[in-house]
């Protein structure tokens, strides 16, 4: 198992593997957790190891990326980083779980090593998981497939012109002139975001031009590409998928924010509303399922993926907000929990998701001929 990271998601993704951990079934798997530091460095999570040991019950709220380093690639090549285990009856085998959030992790980079490290990991593969994490290429690619979504706009904080902005076309401009435009385009209020970041980190709603200058600030603070949205008056609904060649949707979840949005403390603090399964009628809910479904196939998404989206039941209905591709996995995370009133516990959802790891790297395989 992966975990930590080098990105501002660093502590959710030490939560959501200490969950992960606890769930594992230790008659089925030997795990060897790995911890990656802010700065970029692998090591061995002894520490987790111990409290693993000794049950489950030990380990502690949160784990941390403490030990002796570890060198990335021998250690995958090993029988580290992953959780081996039989599976049907079969040999042993080594599956990577990559319980990492954002930048770093969830966005491509670390499942290149891990093809190139030709071990199976749990989750999406590398376009899926750069096109997913990076919000401009997926609202792009959404659009090209035809699917549903919020009007948005998105510009280039280019720090080599002193604060400059570059438009989609290249052109330069300002913050400023680019919220105008996205003002008179969008209309007040906007919500803000960095193009690569999730747990809402570096989100903010503007409600006047002076917050949508500073919004886009702060996001650029945490990626150069930052998208303005416009706000939607509708009730935010998520759903749970599944699956490499045939993906399957869950029940959907309904989330009423306990702020002005579903922010970081709602996500993590538990300051929100979850209602799952949602209040919605057979009809919607199918809907719901159908889009979700071909969003995921529409981004090459294989694994797993939460599907968020913004139903106006009185306006455009479904619209699509992002796919998260290595979703929370704390107790509160809704992931988890989708599967779980679909009738998949959380130890059942770890096994599916190996077994969807092992049965993709087989097939991959059969499709990897190097001589010519």
């Amino acid at each position: 198992m992966l975990f930590g990271g080098r990105s501002a998601e660093h502590e959710v993704s030490c939560v959501s593997a200490r969950h992960v951990l606890a769930a594992i079934d230790p008659a089925r798997y030997d795990v060897e957790p790995i911890g990656i530091t802010r700065s970029g460095d692998w090591v061995l999570a002894e520490g987790a190891m111990k409290a693993l040991a000794e049950g489950a019950g030990s380990l502690p709220a949160s784990l941390t990326a403490d030990g002796p380093t570890v060198e990335a690639l021998p250690i995958l090549g090993g029988a580290g980083g992953g959780a081996s285990g039989t599976t049907a009856g079969g040999p042993q085998q080594t599956v990577v779980l990559p319980i990492l959030h954002g930048p770093m992790g969830e966005d491509g980079t670390v499942q290149g090593l891990l093809e190139l490290a030709d071990v199976p990991y749990v989750g999406a593969g590398v376009l899926a998981s750069a096109l997913c994490m990076d919000k401009v290429a997926a609202k792009t690619h959404l659009r090209a497939h035809d699917l549903p979504q919020a009007d948005y706009r998105w510009l280039t904080v280019d720090d080599e012109d002193h604060g400059g902005v570059r438009r989609p076309d290249g052109t330069g401009s300002t913050i400023e002139a680019e919220v105008d435009d996205a003002i008179g385009v969008l209309g007040l209020p906007l919500f803000v975001k960095p193009a690569n970041m999730g747990s809402s980190i570096g989100v903010s709603r503007a409600t006047d031009r002076a917050s949508a200058i500073a919004a886009v600030e702060l996001a650029a603070s945490y990626d150069r590409t930052v998208v303005i949205e416009e706000a939607i008056e509708g009730r935010e609904i998520e759903l749970a998928v599944l699956g490499n060649e045939s993906p399957e949707a869950s029940v959907a979840g309904e989330i009423v924010p306990g702020a002005d949005f579903y922010d970081y403390d709602d996500k993590y603090e538990d300051g929100a509303e979850l209602l799952i399964p949602a209040p919605l009628e057979p009809a919607e809910l199918a809907t719901a399922q159908r889009l979700a479904i071909a969003a995921y196939r529409a981004l090459h998404v294989e694994g797993l993926a939460r599907v968020d989206f913004f139903y106006e039941p009185d306006g455009r209905g479904w619209l699509i907000n992002e796919l998260n591709t290595m979703p929370g996995f704390t107790p509160i995370s809704q992931y988890p929990k989708l599967w779980a009133a679909s009738g998949l516990d959380y130890r059942a959802l770890i096994d599916r998701l190996v077994q969807l790891a092992i049965e993709r790297h087989e097939r991959n395989r059969g499709h990897q001929r190097t001589d010519h």
